[in-house]
């Protein structure tokens, strides 16, 4: 079982920046391919970014592209989300997520494991 907590929500102007951090525990960390995600009111759960084992495969969400990195430090456990330039739009809860399988995917249905949230609210 892989536990995932997410840190480093907050209230941010629009163009400013923020840094989530997801520490997982319970698992093989490195051999998981990890994923963010946001879901704001009434709206579904989207895919933001997602990175591979190594760290050598990233892909993103067309929205976010430029704009937001995603890391990974498999000997600490941890995966982080860099949000820049961030806009009013990016107002939503984001939660990380852990794929038992080998491959990199977009859909919130492939991944096995879920942090609690953490909220980024964006200001104009």
């Amino acid at each position: 079982q892989v536990q995932l907590v997410e840190s480093g929500g907050g209230l941010v102007q629009a163009g400013g920046s923020l840094r989530l951090s997801c520490a997982a525990s319970g698992g093989t960390f490195s051999s998981y391919p990890m994923g963010w995600f946001r879901q704001a009111p009434g709206k579904e759960r989207e895919f933001v970014a997602a990175i591979s084992r190594s760290g050598s495969s990233t892909v993103y969400a067309d929205s976010v592209k430029g704009r937001f990195t995603i890391s990974r430090d498999n000997a600490k456990n941890t995966v982080h989300l860099q949000m820049s330039s961030l806009k009013p739009e990016d107002t939503a809860v984001y939660y990380c997520a852990a794929d038992v399988s080998i491959v990199v995917h977009r859909s919130p249905t492939a991944y096995d494991y879920w942090g609690q949230g953490t909220q980024v609210t964006v200001s104009s």
